[in-house]
């Protein structure tokens, strides 16, 4: 049992990609398809897959690497809000990372979402982690 299982969504994540892995792979819930798909679509990653065939599932994450220099894209995974200590943001004060450069990921009333999505939607929520 995982108290939380975002923060090892990120931790794989980041662990594959200190190693060096192509691919990684993850077990499924709901909020971690979203986030793959919020990571896809900004480009921190380069495809995944959703296997549905055990109980679970699994998410299956190709990492993207620069192909001169062998660096991963995300070069920082971190979580913001924890079960201990939940992080809200409301829509005035969403938060910017790096200047607008990252991204924050937020769960919101209208699903998972980037900082800038949420900003066009009028919406806040919990900021789950910040790429960049």
């Amino acid at each position: 049992m995982n108290t939380d299982p975002i923060a090892d969504y990120l931790t794989r994540v980041r662990n594959a990609q200190k190693a060096g892995h192509r691919v990684v792979e993850i077990p499924a819930s709901n909020i971690k398809k979203e986030m793959t798909k919020v990571l896809y679509q900004k480009g921190y990653i380069q495809s995944y897959r959703f296997d549905d065939t055990s109980a679970q599932g699994v998410i299956k994450i190709a990492l993207k690497y620069n192909p001169t220099t062998k660096a991963p894209a995300i070069t920082k995974l971190e979580r913001i809000s924890t079960p201990g200590l939940r992080q809200y943001a409301h829509v005035e004060n969403l938060p910017r990372v790096l200047s607008g450069l990252g991204i924050a990921i937020l769960s919101t009333s209208k699903g998972v979402m980037t900082e800038k999505e949420a900003k066009n939607e009028n919406v806040g929520g919990e900021v789950l982690c910040y790429v960049y």
